[in-house]
């Protein structure tokens, strides 16, 4: 999830008609998680794991991915989900923590099973969700059928999409990472997948960032930003001991950059402190055709047979899809025959 600056920023509440017309450029990866770890089987024996189709396939992510991007649609919003590319080669340390954090909770999660805990079991299945090649496949399968469209990244997700907002091929980047304000994102809405779903009671709403109102409001520039980010800690470094985000922006505030800092708190400058900077401020990213990230035909009969006919979608759940793409103007009058075959 990279750094945090929760704290500095000063979010204001927005509404999905708000985003009417503007391409979202939504982090495909994170919004899976999403899905997978709160659409699952919950029952008294589950197992806790994502829900499946009736052969044992996963569809949970398609569930929700066809729920979220209706929505949208209806909203009048142009989504482009964007799909992680490789990792960076800085983030090896991270992902190889974050592996041995699963490896402990999937041995946990067995003996767990094993002794009939069930109620302990579903817990830890949450930390044991993985997004495989073959979802994110599926994904992009489903996406093409409701004619929404899609970018593979060079690395990073929300790095291709901030690169894509800054070039104007997309208008907001959506993720919950606040990284992407660090690459350099104009404009950042968290919560948008979430939004109007409740949280331990309390109902979530989309919150919309400005990069350019937050740096004045917190009086750093750019490269400052980036600086602050790298000393709270981002999946790229672990950040300087007992540095948080006002504590940093204080010291920052004071000495200028990252390395005026380290030499006041007498701590060593990372020694690829230039690598680190630089996949932020010029971040890898994939060409895009901004004339083709606009919406296409949706693929009705496609869609019946994908879902419904293969995975076992219920004819209520397909109905709703149908009739809400058509309230949003995104079906023919006689299309939504297509769904009782």
């Amino acid at each position: 999830m990279g750094c945090n600056l929760k704290d500095l920023a000063t979010p204001v509440r927005v509404r999905l008609p708000d985003l009417a017309g503007q391409r979202v450029g939504i982090d495909a990866f994170l919004t899976a998680f999403q899905f997978l770890t709160t659409m699952r089987d919950r029952s008294p024996e589950g197992d806790g794991m994502p829900l499946r189709a009736p052969d044992g396939r996963y569809v949970a992510h398609l569930m929700g991915f066809l729920q979220r991007t209706v929505t949208l649609l209806e909203s009048g919003i142009v989504p482009v989900f964007v799909f992680d590319g490789p990792s960076p080669a800085l983030k090896e340390a991270e992902l190889a923590s974050r592996r041995a954090r699963r490896e402990e909770a999937e041995e946990q999660y067995a003996a767990a099973r094993a002794s009939g805990d069930h109620r302990l079991a579903q817990k830890l299945a949450a930390r044991i969700m993985h997004y495989s090649p073959k979802m994110v496949e599926e994904t992009k399968t489903m996406l093409g059928l409701l004619g929404v469209p899609w970018v593979a990244a060079a690395a990073e997700g929300e790095g291709q999409a901030a690169v894509m907002a800054k070039r104007g091929h997309l208008d907001v980047v959506a993720t919950q990472d606040w990284d992407a304000l660090l690459y350099g994102s104009p404009v950042l809405v968290r919560h948008l997948m979430a939004d109007g779903s409740k949280s331990y009671g309390k109902v979530i709403h989309a919150e919309r960032i400005d990069l350019d109102a937050m740096r004045e409001a917190i009086g750093l520039t750019q490269e400052q930003l980036v600086d602050l980010g790298i000393m709270i800690g981002t999946d790229f470094h672990p950040g300087v001991r007992g540095v948080g985000p006002k504590t940093g922006l204080k010291l920052l505030k004071k000495h200028g950059t990252l390395e005026g800092v380290c030499e006041a708190k007498e701590v060593e400058v990372p020694g690829n402190i230039d690598e680190i900077r630089a996949i932020f401020h010029d971040h890898p990213a994939s060409e895009t055709d901004p004339t083709a990230l606009v919406l296409g035909p949706v693929d009705a009969k496609g869609l019946t047979q994908f879902l419904q006919v293969e995975r076992g979608f219920s004819q209520r759940r397909m109905d709703d899809a149908f009739d809400r793409l058509k309230n949003a103007g995104r079906l023919g009058g006689g299309q939504t025959s297509l769904f009782s075959f």
